[in-house]
């Protein structure tokens, strides 16, 4: 029978490539290599040492033979034995022989050539030809100057510099400098390689590549950073990190000479300015410049997910995800803001973060030249342009332009609010949601406007503000051409003509247009009031509400009519009045046409066609049609007169009452006719005045039908009918 090489079983180090493992990497390379000479003692093949079984138990991890060991009590080569194949002192063959390399020098005998020319350097005085002397390196690359003591590492090096690929992959075409990474490169495509994962089944190319991988399952993690304490499974992963303490970056590309830390980041960096994508999805076809870009890919179409998080079982597409995700249950936030000191969980985060300090916005749509922080922003923004709506609700049909927006929104369906405030419990159906409200508990205001100082609790309000210095309107109304400085604002507006009421109360069926509105109304019958005034402890139902009643301890008005200059602590108070000005009335009685300034007004006439008096003193049972004049009425019986008069002191029940007095003192009559110029001190008298010239009489008889323009005549006139 033929001879058996021991080429076809074994692999074999270098000096230098032996020196770059690490112990547990040495000791595994002995533990498979011994596992070799069992196996091949069971197919007949014999050594003539047949004590190398006694040898290899007795000399336990450093597995040295006697003729190695009387070799190395020179201090000139008192490390050659660790560095060494340790099998190359043995003699391998069947019964016809092989016929090794021997050392006539010392009578060691080598397997491999390579073996018996690298030994030969480690004798004094002695070369391949003349036997050079241990340790020399003849072999000196004329451009950077690095030396080496064989030819073929030499060789290998030179293509560095002239950039040759002699290696060719069959299958996929791609060039490589070295043999040795052609046949890694080959066995990510074989199907049975010898370097498989036993717990998840990837195939890797080399035993350390899949010795790394290994340590992922068992979370072991031998190298330590002496400067913060992070573990890491590779030397060589813990080496480019401690780049990230000392700055150091060796890695430079040529074309643009950006800086790496490691030299992966520099080969994928180099890619960019090529264009390769040489790795293709078989399904869709798409084209990838990394292998693991693939990889993660294919996912999409399998839907695999093999990383599963040991405390709540979540699994994840990336290895990166899954991080990100169990720093949720640590609280771990690694990465912070040199700036603001801000941390975050993951370094995406940081780096988008970091952009609202440098006002850096890399992303700009090709249609309208806006710019953004985030690219998915941009990828939502592009949407407007198209339409697209590619994420439907099965509940309710509704189409979202991101899957984010349509999570959110199928939580209003189930119910479910999985984020939760520590500080008063309260719960929300996404985190944004939640970080807003939290700033309610700190205070704090992020963002504050460039052009006159103020700041805003919420971006949205920030960036709706900035638009009034601006003059922007992005969001118009394709039905009446109506241009909104706020999405929120366009939504709503939308629904004024379509009628939609997408939101309802489950309690008592009523629908609204907004969601906001369902949670104010919600409370209605909860009775919930959950913001209170920290100065007086009074709670209220909305925010809004508590923001205008700590006005009134605060004394700010920051709403300011342009025409008259007169302030006013609410927007809504400021609106209203302005219709005065203008003449504009909104709001229309449908039973008699007649027109009101504001809502309110609208709402209280109604009640005069329906009789309806919904508000009922509970002390003397007299019922009102507005729950505001129930509160003046209810002064009457507990003599309380909160408004009191700055000039004279005198206190008055209502603030109008109090706004009547003030003008005594002003002088000012503010309501002006138009007919004649008659001006009036108060809006009641003005109304009436302009009467005489309308002809209109609102206030008519029941008994006799006659009709009157004031009230006060309209009730002297009924008692002559009761007597």
């Amino acid at each position: 029978m033929d001879s058996v090489a021991f080429d076809d079983v074994a692999m074999t180090f270098t000096l230098e490539e032996w020196a770059l493992l690490d112990p547990s990497q040495k000791k595994f390379y002995r533990d498979v290599t011994w596992e070799t000479f069992r196996n091949l003692a069971s197919v007949g093949i014999k050594w003539d040492n047949p004590d190398i079984e006694d040898q290899y138990k007795n000399q336990g991890r450093k597995l040295r033979s006697p003729v190695v060991e009387r070799f190395c009590e020179s201090k000139e080569v008192g490390q050659c034995g660790e560095n060494f194949n340790f099998i190359s002192n043995l003699n391998l063959k069947k019964t016809t022989g092989v016929k090794p390399y021997e050392r006539s020098v010392c009578g060691k005998v080598f397997i491999y050539h390579s073996s018996f020319d690298g030994h030969i350097r480690c004798h004094p005085g002695h070369s391949l030809s003349d036997y050079q002397k241990c340790g020399e390196k003849p072999y000196k690359c004329k451009v950077c100057g690095k030396a080496f003591s064989y030819l073929q590492y030499f060789k290998q090096h030179e293509r560095n510099h002239n950039g040759e690929k002699t290696y060719k992959c069959k299958k996929r075409g791609k060039v490589f400098m070295y043999r040795k990474t052609l046949q890694k490169h080959m066995m990510k495509y074989t199907r049975h390689s010898p370097y498989k994962c036993k717990e998840c089944g990837k195939v890797f190319s080399c035993s350390n590549s899949l010795q790394l991988h290994e340590r992922m399952h068992i979370r072991e993690k031998h190298y330590e950073c002496k400067q913060c304490g992070k573990a890491f499974s590779s030397y060589q992963s813990l080496q480019i990190h401690e780049r990230s303490h000392s700055g150091v970056k060796p890695h430079a590309c040529k074309k643009c000479r950006k800086v790496f830390r490691s030299l992966s980041y520099l080969r994928n960096h180099e890619k960019n300015h090529i264009g390769e994508k040489s790795y293709e999805c078989k399904i869709c076809s798409k084209a990838f410049r990394y292998p693991s870009r693939l990889k993660i890919h294919e996912r999409t179409h399998t839907a695999e997910k093999p990383y599963g998080c040991k405390e709540c079982g979540k699994t994840f597409r990336y290895y990166q995800s899954l991080q990100t995700h169990e720093r949720s249950h640590t609280g771990e936030k690694p990465y912070v803001c040199k700036t603001c000191s801000k941390p975050f969980s993951c370094l995406g985060n940081l780096r988008k973060h970091e952009r609202n300090h440098i006002g850096e916005k890399p992303y700009v749509c090709k249609k309208c030249n806006k710019a953004f922080v985030y690219l998915s922003s941009l990828r939502n923004h592009e949407k407007n342009h198209t339409g697209e709506k590619p994420y439907e609700c099965k509940d309710c049909r509704k189409t979202f332009r991101c899957y984010q927006s349509l999570q959110v929104h199928e939580r209003n369906h189930t119910g479910e609010k999985p984020y939760i405030c520590k500080k008063c419990s309260k719960a929300f159906s996404c985190l944004p949601y939640l970080r807003i409200h939290e700033r309610t508990h700190t205070g704090e205001k992020p963002y504050q406007c460039k052009e006159c100082g103020r700041a805003f609790r919420y971006h949205q309000s920030f960036r709706k503000h900035e638009r009034k210095f601006i003059g922007e309107k992005p969001y118009e109304c394709k039905e009446c051409g109506k241009a909104f400085r706020c999405y929120k604002s366009f939504r709503s507006h939308e629904r004024t003509h379509t009628a939609e009421k997408p939101y309802e109360c489950k309690i008592c069926g009523k629908a609204f247009r907004y969601p906001s509105r369902l949670q104010e109304h919600e409370r209605t019958h909860t009775a919930e009031k959950p913001y209170e005034c920290k100065e007086c402890r009074k709670a209220f139902r909305y925010y809004q509400s508590l923001q205008t009643h700590e006005r009134s301890h605060t004394g700010e008005k920051p709403y300011v009519c342009k025409t008259c200059s007169k302030a006013f602590s609410r927007l809504r108070s400021l609106k209203t009045h302005e219709r005065n000005h203008t003449g504009e009335k909104p709001y229309v009685c449908k039973k008699c046409s007649k027109a009101f300034i504001c809502l309110s007004y609208l709402r209280n006439h109604e009640k005069n066609h329906t009789g309806e008096k919904p508000y009922e003193c509970k002390e003397c049972r007299k019922a009102f049609r507005c729950y505001q004049s129930l509160q003046i009425h209810e002064r009457n019986h507990t003599g309380e007169k909160p408004y009191v008069c700055e000039k004279c002191s005198k206190a008055f029940s209502c603030v109008s009452y109090l706004r009547s007095h003030e003008k005594i003192h002003t002088v000012e009559k503010p309501y002006e006719c138009k007919d004649c110029g008659k001006a009036f001190r108060y809006y009641r008298n003005y109304r009436i005045h302009e009467r005489k010239f309308t002809g209109e009489k609102p206030y008519e008889c029941k008994e006799c039908g006659k009709a009157f323009r004031c009230y006060k005549s309209f009730r002297r006139h009924k008692r002559t009918h009761t007597g």
